[in-house]
């Protein structure tokens, strides 16, 4: 029997289809673009890139040259731009602004042939900070009221480059999805004086049934109202509202899991194309006692269709509790 559930966040509803119920061997693996051509991300095409915002080196390489292990640089082509004013305005009933803001690639690692998943786990806590010195950073531009740190990996998750990399855009406006998610989040605390995201934590710790993995300060769950087959989210199990808050020494167990995380994702469905979000909390105010950051980790397996644009329902075919099973025993 199918069944209806209910996210306790935003309140949206999903639909857990039991009866299309899909293992990972159903999902059909994307085929890889071969390695081999041209590609601006890769050791030595530092003059191909915008000069690097930040980059972590080895002792006396130069900027903008070889030696890096990882480089953050403007996007080529932006979304936004940081140079100029708001000058928000009304045309009639229409709002508008100028597309004040920044687009910043993460380049994860100089070496082509890798993923994140398959980095050192030194590397992949290198990504980690650099997201925190980013958004560290952006937040002190005044114009500015959230940075959304994503990654597509994978054609059909919209990645344009094969090169492992993420990105970073800063944007004047918080965007509907995290107001929903904040404002849910804080509905929740008005009403029970707890955070919602903790109560998840501490119910999925008791019950393991969608526990994937976990270490000290992190765990990795399959989501109770799941939007698509193995969505998986990693929270720290310490009340956290900012991701750039968090100490220093957390950003390593946070790389373990998230590295461990996508090892088994790989494992049960042969290097999905997936995207991944951090949401955090919105500035210049911190969203405080009821806001809980965290990852959001998506395989791109099935589409969006009809239906769910239609009515803002998803349609799961793979229980969550299935999926974390699989997760849970991929080694």
């Amino acid at each position: 029997m199918p069944e209806l559930r209910k996210d306790p966040i935003h309140g949206r509803w999903v639909i857990i289809s039991t009866e299309r119920s899909r293992r990972p061997s159903d999902f059909a693996a994307e085929e890889r673009r071969s390695i081999g051509g041209f590609c601006p991300l890769c050791e030595g095409n530092e003059d191909r890139t915008p000069p690097e915002i930040i980059a972590f080196r080895e002792n006396g390489t130069p900027p903008n040259s070889p030696g890096w292990t990882l480089r953050v640089v403007s996007n080529k082509f932006p979304a936004l731009r940081i140079e100029g004013e708001l000058d928000r305005e009304g045309e009639g009933i229409y709002d508008k602004m100028n597309g004040i803001g920044a687009h910043e690639v993460v380049i994860e690692t100089p070496r082509h042939e890798e993923i994140l998943a398959t980095l050192p786990l030194k590397d992949v806590n290198n990504v980690l900070l650099a997201y925190r010195q980013r958004i560290i950073d952006l937040r002190q531009d005044q114009r500015l009221r959230y940075v959304l740190v994503f990654k597509n990996h994978g054609v059909a998750a919209g990645a344009s480059l094969e090169h492992s990399h993420s990105q970073i855009i800063a944007l004047p406006i918080v965007p509907k999805r995290v107001t929903e998610e904040i404002e849910g989040a804080k509905t929740y605390f008005n009403y029970k004086d707890r955070c919602v995201f903790c109560d998840i934590i501490r119910q999925e710790m008791q019950q393991k049934r969608r526990l994937i993995t976990e270490n000290k300060s992190f765990l990795s769950i399959a989501p109770f109202a799941s939007r698509f087959p193995f969505e998986t989210w990693i929270l720290p199990k310490t009340h956290h509202p900012s991701y750039e808050h968090m100490e220093l020494s957390q950003y390593e167990l946070a790389a373990q899991i998230l590295s461990d995380t996508l090892q088994r994702m790989n494992r049960v469905l042969s290097d999905p194309p997936y995207n991944y979000v951090i949401h955090t909390s919105s500035f210049p105010k911190v969203d405080g006692d009821h806001y809980h950051w965290h990852f959001e980790i998506m395989p791109k397996l099935t589409k969006v269709a009809g239906f769910e644009w239609g009515t803002g329902f998803y349609i799961n075919p793979t229980p969550p509790e299935e999926a974390a099973e699989y997760m849970r025993e991929a080694k």
